[in-house]
């Protein structure tokens, strides 16, 4: 389950809330997404504060659009939040869409983002592992994270070449579906299963998707509201033209979605919701049983 970080809103008290919520409820991990130039809060902030009112959930960034970042200071961010949690951080991470996110962090947009994403991972890993990363100083960048050899690497991609490439540094892929639609899924899984034995990886990737979902009593007005307000710097049309493929909208809906991932051989579907009110959470428990 998602923080609600992308509805207008969100506060401490409901942050905190939700995240108690989450991790007293039927829910494996909690995780946030980033943006900058948008009304959320910082994803690495609203995931320590989550780690520090919960016990249980892993702890996501699902993603952390790591190419607009130093992967030292990430690793630290992660190594730290990886000993706040007691060793449940997973680390999802992913090269954005967004130029004007780039341009904020004074980075440029290249086409090359995927490739700079790889070689990042490798420097997070080798912060982790203790290397001396940093020319000249005198001793690794610290915090260590608690669990050995750092935090899982889930890749946020979403097309089969980036997922070829995903299975060259990544421990599986954290995908995202507006649907979902079921073929689509099944497309990345597939793909995946196929390229991490290619890759000489002797461990199957972990398999995890996520989609929008909203159960309230005006869930398609709740949809409409805040996928006009998430899509609304791909253009005015963008949200009209995603929001009738959006499926999660009754208990009914996000019962089949969820045998959907199963049945594709998914590991973990990510939820993210379109509202800050907390009872959506109990909608969910009791739609799921």
């Amino acid at each position: 389950m998602n923080l609600p970080v992308m509805a207008p809103g969100l506060d401490r008290p409901l942050l905190l809330e939700w995240a108690r919520r989450i991790d007293a409820g039927p829910f494996s991990t909690l995780a946030a997404g980033e943006r900058v130039n948008f009304p959320n809060p910082d994803i690495m902030v609203a995931l320590s504060a989550a780690a520090a009112v919960t016990t249980r959930v892993r702890i996501m960034t699902n993603v952390v659009v790591l190419p607009m970042h130093s992967a030292v200071h990430v690793a630290k961010q992660l190594a730290t939040l990886d000993v706040l949690s007691g060793g449940r951080v997973v680390a999802g991470v992913g090269i954005g869409a967004r130029e004007e996110d780039y341009a904020a962090h004074d980075m440029p947009f290249p086409p090359v983002r995927m490739r700079r994403l790889e070689e990042q991972v490798g420097v997070m890993r080798r912060v982790w592992a203790g290397d001396i990363v940093v020319p000249g100083a005198g001793r690794p960048v610290e915090p260590f994270p608690l669990q050995p050899g750092g935090p899982p690497v889930l890749s946020g991609s979403l097309t089969a070449p980036a997922i070829r490439r995903a299975a060259r540094f990544a421990d599986g892929i954290a995908g995202f579906a507006f649907g979902p639609d079921p073929a689509e899924i099944a497309m990345a899984f597939d793909a995946a299963r196929d390229a991490w034995p290619k890759a000489g990886r002797s461990a199957p990737p972990r398999l995890v998707t996520g989609c929008w979902f909203a159960l309230g009593p005006r869930a398609r007005e709740q949809l409409d509201e805040y996928l006009r307000r998430y899509l609304a710097f791909l253009g005015p049309g963008a949200a009209s033209g995603v929001l009738p493929l959006v499926r999660a909208t009754s208990p009914a809906a996000l019962r089949q979605v969820v045998r959907e991932v199963a049945d594709a051989g998914g590991d973990e579907l990510c939820l993210v919701p379109t509202t800050i009110d907390p009872e959506e959470l109990d909608r969910v428990a009791d739609a799921l049983g």
